[in-house]
This record gives structure tokens, C-alpha cells and sequence, in this order.
């Protein structure tokens, strides 16, 4: 079945380089991202596992866990931990979840049901669309996906803009405009009325149309 923003993320019992782990269990009553591998020792992947490692403390300062998918085995993914370390200066620090049987790339909807054998005389082109990101709230839903092509490295910068806007809209009734980061403006939602905003907002807003009304970022 699709994955689509606001589905339950699947849960899954699965072996990772940090044990064995539940995935919902894991993710305990915090936020989550998944970020998905089409094969272990390929290059794009080997530098966004080290920007990730790289990138932990920010993540931690959001709440948010980290947890990477690759379609090979434990063993496979604790020899590359040694290149990614090597290649980006960022030791692994955070679980790698071993799918060598697919089971997981085909629960998240990355590879067809009907996706026979397992990883080992697969490349990483037969895996191609296992290329995604899941940010999961601590509801277990579904926030936000992005499906990468496999020769361009993910922007994790804008990851953690994107869950900046996540926690911030999940905790207020505002919006966030086109390139928006922490500390602008947003948008007051339709669904609040100027009687409300008043209340809520009483240095005002800057009313650009009736419908897109900006105001200074609540904390």
C-alpha cells in the first residue's frame, strides 16, 4: 500500500548495526527519520551517511532519531562503516537497518511486492527507488517523503529546515512561506480568525491579502 503523508509509518522488527530493534518501539514518544540506500559501498551514499554522522547534534536538539536502510546485510553495512569513516571523517553513530531480504524496502512501498530473491546478486540500479526520506512524528504518522534519484546527494540542511517547519507548525496554527527558515516570518492559517489572531498575535500582522497574513515567528 502507498505511504502518503499522515499513513501510520510501518512498523517492522528488523537486526541493525546497534542490535535488534521495534521499529515504533524505537522510535519511542519522539520524532524519527528513516533515510533509505539502494546498496552498501556506493559512493553518493557513503558521503550521506557521513553527513548525517556529522550531523547528530542537530538532529538531537530537534528530538529527532536517526536511522539509516540499506539493502544488504549487518555484516556488509559494519565493513562500509570503516570507508564512510575513512571518506567523510564522520564515524557511523547512529543504526543501519540490514534488509538483505527486501522486507523492509518493500513494507515503505520503495521496491514492488513482487520483488523476488534477495540482495545479494542485486545491484544498486536494480535498487534504484530505495532512495528515500521518512520523517515520522511521535504519532507514528507520516510528516514528510522524498524519493531521491541515486546521483544526487540529499541536502540534509534542508531536511532540518523542513522538520524546523514540521515542529513548528504541529505546535502553533501558522504556516511557513516559499524559503522560509527558523527565525522569519510565517503565515497566520486561513483557518484563524482576525478575532483570534488578535488574541493570539497582539503586536498585529502584516496583512499582504486577506488570506496571507505574516507574522512574527512564535516560539
Amino acid at each position: 500500500m502507498p505511504l502518503r503523508l499522515g499513513s501510520t509509518a510501518p512498523d517492522f522488527s528488523a537486526d541493525t548495526t546497534e542490535g535488534p530493534i521495534r521499529f515504533h518501539d524505537w522510535i519511542g514518544d519522539g520524532w524519527a527519520v528513516i533515510f533509505s540506500h539502494p546498496k552498501d559501498f556506493t559512493p553518493v551514499c557513503t558521503t550521506e551517511l557521513g553527513a548525517v554522522a556529522g550531523l547528530q547534534g542537530e538532529f538531537a536538539k530537534r528530538n529527532v532519531k536517526v536511522i539509516g536502510l540499506s539493502v544488504d546485510s549487518v555484516d556488509d553495512h559494519r565493513r562500509w562503516s570503516q570507508d564512510i569513516a575513512d571518506a567523510t571523517g564522520n564515524a557511523l553513530n547512529y543504526p543501519l537497518i540490514g534488509d538483505p531480504d527486501l522486507a523492509v524496502s518493500k513494507l515503505y512501498d520503495m521496491l514492488p511486492e513482487s520483488e523476488s530473491g534477495g540482495a545479494g546478486p542485486r545491484t544498486a540500479a536494480d535498487n534504484m527507488t530505495v532512495r528515500s526520506v521518512y520523517v515520522i512524528g511521535p504519532d507514528k504518522k507520516v510528516k514528510l517523503s522524498l524519493t531521491y534519484p541515486m546521483t544526487t546527494g540529499r541536502n540534509f540542511d534542508e531536511l532540518l529546515r523542513v522538520i524546523d517547519s514540521i515542529q513548528l507548525t504541529a505546535k502553533h496554527k501558522v504556516a511557513t512561506p516559499a524559503n522560509w527558515t527558523d527565525g522569519d516570518e510565517c503565515i497566520i492559517v486561513p483557518a484563524v480568525s482576525d478575532e483570534e489572531a488578535r488574541q493570539t498575535y497582539p503586536d498585529g500582522w502584516n496583512a499582504v491579502k486577506p488570506y496571507l497574513r505574516l507574522v512574527k515567528q512564535p516560539r
